[in-house]
């Protein structure tokens, strides 16, 4: 069951934990504490639900523990060598690129959950599916998801910074 877990979510899995982890280092301690946090998992896979809502369940589980576990441990400052390593503003490829990680930079500034609904989003699941993962309704998953996309909307283009 692991495998075919790993083998058909493999990909979104990494996009998880880069989504939850900016560090590489980090980000591969996370993936691989995924990956065994989902093969330790199956023992209690009933089948209730489906394949992908439980590999999504616990890698956000797991990757939420690990948010914070890392804020009690340390601040999300920007390091001098990360500053140093980006490319010339010149680049076109990298204003898109600049862009993404400044709007990854927003989302990594929600709330867990709220962090947790948006990558769901983000991965294309529809609300009933976020709302299966998360314990919450669909109704509730679709207006939150509003709500996140304008907070969000605001703080890229204006920078303001507004109580979740």
């Amino acid at each position: 069951m692991y495998q075919e877990a790993a083998a058909g979510y493999g990909a979104a899995l990494d996009r998880l934990a880069s989504a939850y982890e900016a560090n590489p280092e980090e980000r591969r301690d996370l993936l691989q504490d995924i990956h065994l946090g989902l093969w330790r998992s199956f023992s209690a896979f009933d089948g209730r639900c489906a394949l992908r809502t439980w590999v999504y369940r616990v890698a956000h589980n797991i990757a939420t523990s690990h948010v914070i576990r890392q804020k009690r441990k340390n601040s999300a400052l920007v390091t001098l060598e990360v500053i140093e390593a980006m490319p010339d503003v010149q680049d076109h490829a990298y204003e898109q690129r600049a862009n993404l990680e400044r709007l990854m930079a927003l989302i990594h500034q929600l709330k867990p959950l709220d962090r947790q609904m948006t990558l769901l989003y983000l991965e294309g699941m529809d609300a009933a599916s976020i709302g299966e993962v998360m314990g919450v309704s669909p109704g509730s998953v679709a207006t939150k998801i509003h709500r996140i996309k304008n907070i969000l909307a605001r703080r890229f283009h204006g920078g303001e910074r507004d109580a979740e």
